[in-house]
Parts: structure tokens; C-alpha cells; sequence
């Protein structure tokens, strides 16, 4: 193993503790969890045989020694530091919801303004999700007369929203 490693071995050490980086670890965690990886490619060798691929060991075990210190230390709940928290209210604002709710008024009262037929297929397309050739199907009309009431429907209510 030394000899396949000799030549490149910084480089490859290099690179599996640039992964570690790249996944959260600071330099001191990458670099232990590096050194643990390569005394277990170590004696993985000692006590079974050759390992055909050593970068490719040392990264995976790297990689899952990294795993298992994350799991631990979340387990411990070390991995969450106060000023690191960034808390973000993904709830919308008071006068989003307000706004929000006075559209959907404002809509309902525009479909309600539709005529029946017209009110029907665009509920049965928009609401229910229905497909056209369901819906003609549905009403005992043509697929073209669905397209006609669902042009005629979203022309209505997109005046009827407009500047609203």
C-alpha cells in the first residue's frame, strides 16, 4: 500500500479533507477524521490483505466517520451554536393574509358572476382537475365548446381582477 500511495498520497489526503470541508467540517474536525480514516485503511490492511482502491477507502471511511460525528454530536445536540441560528419566519404577514383572503373573495364573486355552464367546466377544469375531453364528456359537449367556456371564463375573471 505505501508504495501505491507514496507517489500521490498528500494530494489524495488533500482532497478527501477538501470533501470534508465542503461538508461542514472545520479544519480541525477534517483533519482528525482524515487521520482516523487512514489508521483504519492501516489496519484494515494488517489484518485482511491489500486494499484494491486505498483512496477510494480512505474517502468512504472518511466520509462515513464524518456521518457518524455529525450524528453524534446532533444526538448531543453540539452541533448547534446560537449565533450560527439564523431563524427565518416562513409565515406570511398579517396583511398578506388579509389581502389574500379579500382576492379570493373578490375571485369567488367574479365565478360567481359566470354563467352556469361556463361556472362549471372552469370549476370542473380549475378545481376538480379534470381534463377537457373528461369534461366534455362529462357535459355532453365538444372538447373545442370546453376550450370556448375556459377562454371565455379566464377572460372574464382576468377583468375582472384587473387593476383590482
Amino acid at each position: 500500500m505505501a508504495t501505491r500511495l507514496a507517489k500521490d498520497w498528500q494530494d489524495i489526503l488533500s482532497q478527501v479533507r477538501g470533501v470534508l470541508r465542503r461538508r461542514g467540517q472545520s479544519k480541525h474536525e477534517a483533519e482528525d477524521l482524515v487521520q482516523e480514516a487512514w489508521l483504519r485503511l492501516v489496519r484494515y490492511e494488517e489484518e485482511h490483505q491489500s486494499v484494491e482502491r486505498p483512496e477510494a477507502f480512505l474517502m468512504r471511511t472518511a466520509l462515513n466517520l464524518s456521518i457518524d460525528a455529525y450524528r453524534t454530536g446532533v444526538g448531543r445536540g453540539e452541533h448547534v451554536l446560537v449565533e450560527e441560528v439564523v431563524l427565518v419566519d416562513t409565515a406570511p404577514s398579517t396583511e398578506s393574509v388579509v389581502l389574500a383572503r379579500e382576492r379570493m373573495a373578490r375571485l369567488a364573486l367574479g365565478v360567481s358572476r359566470l354563467s352556469e355552464r361556463t361556472r362549471e367546466v372552469f370549476m370542473a377544469c380549475r378545481i376538480d382537475g379534470l381534463s377537457q375531453v373528461e369534461i366534455a364528456k362529462l357535459h355532453g359537449i365538444s372538447v373545442t365548446t370546453v376550450n370556448e367556456h375556459l377562454a371565455k371564463a379566464t377572460l372574464r375573471l382576468t377583468d375582472w381582477m384587473e387593476g383590482w
